[in-house]
């Protein structure tokens, strides 16, 4: 209550130091908002039916996930939105964000008054895009609105404006990485056309607002924005409904086919037995994954310890969102299945596929087995079946499975291997010695004439002597 007190007081002195003579606003201007849905305003309005509707976006992430992982859902040092507000462990960034949007507001000469007002016609917009019921009255919903959007966008131009992050106001070295990682998840968004209205009410020339979230979290991907794909640069056609929709939107396939997908992608180490390689796939998107002639093309994947943050927020926000395909969650599924153990990671580290900095390949099979834990697999809508259909089709045949017994049985390791070969080089030189040792004996016969051989055979008990050979 305190802190909500100071803010309260920080927000006043703007209006009054910007608009002297106007009173905070209690209650919103006009009815617009609640006339969207065909109801009065109310500062008390509490949604229902909210999972119904078709403008929830923003959810409670699943018990059965977040048992898994609670730390993946959850935010470590900033809340944003409703879900999170006011949690004693969160609330030391909330001066943070007030030194924000001090600046925000002292430096664009925008009345404070316009911006809350503009918001506050959106409060009814916005809390339909939760899937849970928002408690927050009125007055403290628009202004955690105001005060997380304001800051969030600000932030964002900081980071664009400054190459260097020392060089970003009152942000230390420590912050940006963990602000990327909380400000990712599913119950951490605020809708995006609240952060849009700010950006516009606030606008100085600057890219667009897609373009600016995207050059702030391009890092959780090792992704160099002025490398990444045209999708990525024309990213502001993309209509997203938060953060966490715009980043997934960069990596999912333009509208690929989909269809049933029954079997699983064998491991690397079967799919090296029986001859199929797998290659670094360059110049592509991340879930990019090819087939071809018995080629595995696989884009580069880096993983951290953030990395499976990301991963399980949008495979959450895929499981919860009626009109989202399960793109991302078919590519965990796929790596789950290349990866079977820590000897699978190596050759995927080899071919430059996967790089990581977990410490061990063993802690790398571990994370990408517990993302995709008590997360059932949609088979029905699989962007990745022809390749694993064409993949497990060969693995299948007549061919692949005698190769993969004979690597299995002689070269299953270098050790193995060696001896394998050891083996038969032995074999070819006693091969070699036998007909060298074959052809000295017959080198004798050749001077022999059989037929007095013979004669001499037929009347040996009649001479009692044999005929010499030297005869």
């Amino acid at each position: 209550m305190e802190k909500s007190r100071l803010t309260r007081l920080l927000l006043q002195e703007l209006s009054r130091k910007q608009s002297p003579g106007i009173a905070r606003r209690t209650a919103p201007a006009d009815t617009r908002a609640g006339a969207l849905h065909g109801r009065p305003y109310s500062s008390n309005w509490q949604a229902t039916s909210l999972e119904d509707s078709s403008s929830v976006c923003i959810y409670k992430v699943p018990d059965i996930m977040r048992r898994v992982e609670r730390e993946a859902y959850e935010p470590n040092v900033i809340s944003i939105g409703p879900y999170h507000h006011g949690v004693e462990r969160l609330q030391a960034m909330e001066k943070l964000k007030l030194k924000f949007v001090r600046r925000l507001f002292d430096r664009n000469g925008v009345k404070l008054d316009v911006v809350r007002n503009a918001l506050g016609k959106l409060e009814e917009e916005a809390r339909i895009c939760y899937s849970e019921k928002i408690q927050l009255e009125s007055d403290r919903f628009v202004e955690m609105m105001l005060i997380d959007s304001c800051f969030i966008v600000e932030l964002l131009r900081e980071v664009w404006q400054h190459k260097s992050e020392n060089q970003i106001p009152f942000i230390q070295r420590w912050m940006l990485p963990t602000f990327r990682r909380d400000l990712i998840m599913l119950e951490n968004q605020l809708p995006f056309f609240v952060l849009s209205e700010v950006f516009q009410t606030t606008g100085r020339s600057a890219p667009s607002l897609q373009r600016l979230a995207l050059h702030f979290f391009n890092p959780l991907l090792q992704r160099d924005f002025d490398t990444t794909p045209a999708k990525v640069v024309a990213s502001e056609g993309i209509e997203a409904r938060h953060f966490l929709d715009l980043f997934r939107s960069t990596i999912v396939p333009v509208m690929p086919a989909r269809r049933r997908q029954p079997n699983m992608i064998r491991s690397t180490t079967e799919l090296k037995e029986v001859g199929i390689k797998i290659q670094r796939a360059k110049h592509s998107q991340l879930l990019d994954v090819m087939y071809e002639e018995r080629v595995l093309k696989i884009p580069p994947l880096y993983i951290d310890d953030y990395k499976g943050t990301l991963f399980r927020n949008m495979m959450a926000f895929e499981k919860c969102h009626r009109d989202c395909h399960p793109d991302v969650t078919t590519y965990m599924f796929f790596f789950d299945g290349l990866i079977n153990s820590a000897k699978d990671v190596g050759l995927l580290h080899y071919k430059e596929v996967l790089q990581h900095s977990l410490g061990s390949n063993r802690e790398v099979a571990k994370l990408v087995s517990r993302i995709c834990r008590e997360i059932d697999r949609v088979q029905e809508e699989s962007y990745l079946y022809m390749v694993v259909d064409d993949a497990n089709s060969y693995f299948s045949s007549s061919y692949a499975k005698v190769r993969a017994g004979v690597v299995r049985h002689y070269f299953s390791s270098w050790l193995v291997g060696l001896s394998t070969a050891g083996a038969i080089f032995a074999l070819y030189l006693t091969l070699v010695q036998t007909a060298s040792g074959i052809a000295s004996a017959l080198e004798p016969l050749r001077k022999v004439d059989f037929g007095s051989c013979l004669k001499d055979s037929v009347l040996l008990p009649f001479s009692g002597k044999p005929r010499s050979t030297s005869d």
